[in-house]
């Protein structure tokens, strides 16, 4: 699976960060970016966990 996180929607609210800090961190500027090219199968559902619960709607997997 891969990640993305839309940067122009991201808010920098972090409940991706919450959700599943091993996929997802923070940059300088506060907004969510992702830290990893594949995401490992372990952390499938909670990555989507992440994109469902985005406010913004700004990650997308597939």
């Amino acid at each position: 699976m891969r990640v993305v996180v839309d940067e122009d929607r991201c808010c920098g609210h972090s409940t991706c960060c919450t959700l599943c800090p091993e996929v997802f961190t923070l940059s300088d500027d506060g907004f969510a970016v992702v830290t990893l090219d594949e995401v490992p199968a372990d952390l499938e559902d909670v990555v989507r966990a992440a994109v469902s619960n985005c406010p913004e709607k700004a990650i997308t997997a597939s």
